[in-house]
């Protein structure tokens, strides 16, 4: 799959998930229109994706959430050659200035650090890490 399917997908994905946000969210939506949306695209080193999936389920939501990180959703690539070492999820942010503070909290955290050494004892676990920020349209149902 080239770069512009793998673009097109990620837009595909948080569209479908506008879906379910836009019906969780109901008056909450008026206090965040301004949010910002990350789409974050991993390649896992070669037979490290499930290590990957183990880190993020077992600490790094966690942590995220410690540092005023929302995730909307976490996908894993159905098809090959993604399906064998991508991870694409999408966080969500008060704004860009947000963003940024709560990414420098999270890389200089003593736990996030102690996690990322320790799942990476035998190696990297992510060789390519794409971020993309994107907004609602206007006529989008997730705000």
């Amino acid at each position: 799959m080239n770069r512009r399917n793998a673009g097109v997908l990620c837009l595909m994905l948080l569209a479908a998930a506008g879906g379910y946000w836009y019906a969780r969210i109901g008056t909450v939506q008026a206090a965040v229109q301004n949010r910002v949306f990350e789409i974050r695209t991993y390649t896992a080193a070669e037979g490290k994706l499930n290590e990957l999936h183990a880190r993020f389920r077992d600490n790094t939501l966690r942590i995220f959430q410690k540092h005023g990180m929302t995730s909307v959703a976490y996908w894993s690539p159905m098809d090959e050659p993604l399906s064998k070492n991508t991870l694409i999820y999408v966080l969500a942010f008060p704004n860009r200035d947000a963003a940024k503070k709560s990414w420098d909290e999270f890389q200089n955290d003593p736990e996030w650090q102690k996690v990322r050494k320790e799942s990476e004892a035998n190696g990297r676990l992510v060789t390519k890490a794409e971020s993309v920020f994107v907004e609602p349209a206007d006529y989008s149902p997730l705000k």
